[in-house]
């Protein structure tokens, strides 16, 4: 086209303002609040700069703003079908706004998510959506100096950084015991595998609950630091079941693992749940889906996503949240795998059974 280039050969603002018909101060303002112009405009610049190839300076931007437009997403994985969906919701809610999402994979390590939040912090985000609430005492110090808002998410907590969104694991897996208090049974036995701290919280609500009840047995609980699968959660059932073989439920610290133990239930020909009930935790897709159909804790992923990407947009632009922790609560979704065959038996004295609604139990707060 003839257009003049600078000496590097990079496109700049003022080519873009040029071939838009616009000054270049419509140009910048159209990068940093496209809101602020008219559509017309805005389709005019959006042309120009993909006809020119330009991309904004996001380094020299954030040297004159002291912050750039993206938003930093620590997670602890990136092809977990639980992240997928808290991954979905927060491009739902970002999208048609003027932040970018920034994604970085900790891989379930604490040290990993530190040297990310420094790497982070040194681009000045505009804001961050950090998973969990056990990070490091320097992880926790350089998230309470940033200088910018943050979003917690997966669970709620006493000592919030800024802002939190998420749920009670500890309540969660108790509300799952009570369920299978009220179906009758006993001796329920918990399978775990990688143990990060929200997985130890829903054992600590296993083993809270059994202990109320008067059966806490430490024999019941077998768990792995590895990686969780399919796969896996039949060979731990398999050694719970040699190890215990009168239980009659077991509860699986997620989905994935509850699929595993009811493959090894149909290898075995053991019935479900007339022998053996299955309660899972998530309830991804496929819960519903599986023969017999599997019970499982509903947690409110992608709402957790969303919400989250929105009260960070609106805090940016300063608007705090009245309420900087939302609860989003869970739900007990009782399908198959634990629907007892029997009439349901009396808690011996001392046990702790609370009520369970006949469907599913609802910790909406």
């Amino acid at each position: 086209m003839g257009r003049k280039r600078t000496k590097s050969g990079k496109i700049r603002l003022a080519e873009v303002a040029e071939l838009a018909g616009v000054s270049p101060i419509t140009a910048s303002r159209f990068f940093r609040n496209p809101e602020a112009l008219s559509v017309a405009k805005r389709t005019r610049v959006e042309s120009a700069a993909r006809e020119l190839g330009y991309v904004p300076n996001l380094a020299a931007r954030a040297l004159a703003s002291q912050r750039t437009e993206v938003i930093g997403v620590l997670i602890p994985s990136l092809t977990n079908n639980v992240f997928s969906d808290v991954l979905r919701g927060i491009y739902d809610a970002s999208e048609g706004s003027r932040y970018s999402i920034q994604l970085s994979n900790t891989r379930y390590s604490i040290l990993q998510e530190e040297k990310l939040l420094r790497l982070f912090l040194a681009q000045k985000p505009a804001g961050l959506i950090v998973t969990g609430i056990d990070q490091t005492t320097e992880s926790r110090a350089m998230l309470e100096a940033a200088d910018c808002p943050i979003v917690q998410i997966m669970e709620i907590g006493p000592n919030p950084v800024d802002m939190m969104i998420g749920f009670s694991h500890y309540d969660a897996a108790r509300a799952a015991i009570a369920h299978l208090f009220a179906q009758g049974h006993r001796r329920i036995g918990f399978v775990g595998a990688r143990m990060d701290p929200r997985v130890q919280r829903r054992l600590d609500g296993y083993a809270a609950a059994m202990k109320d009840a008067g059966l806490f047995d430490q024999r019941l609980i077998v768990t792995t630091a590895t990686p969780t699968s399919v796969t896996l959660g039949g060979a731990l059932f398999a050694d719970l079941i040699a190890r215990e073989p009168d239980i009659d439920a077991v509860f699986c610290a997620n989905d994935d693992l509850a699929l595993g133990v009811l493959f090894e239930c149909r290898r075995r020909e053991i019935p479900v749940p007339d022998q053996i009930a299955i309660v899972g935790f998530n309830d991804l897709e496929f819960m519903a889906s599986s023969v017999p159909t599997l019970t499982s804790v509903r947690t409110n992923r992608y709402e957790m996503g969303s919400t989250a990407a929105a009260m960070l947009i609106e805090a940016i632009e300063g608007k705090r949240p009245e309420k900087p922790v939302l609860d989003l609560g869970f739900t007990v979704i009782e399908r198959q795998s634990s629907q007892a065959q029997r009439p349901t038996a009396s808690p011996r004295a001392g046990e702790w059974a609370p009520a369970v609604q006949n469907d599913s139990v609802t910790n909406d707060p």
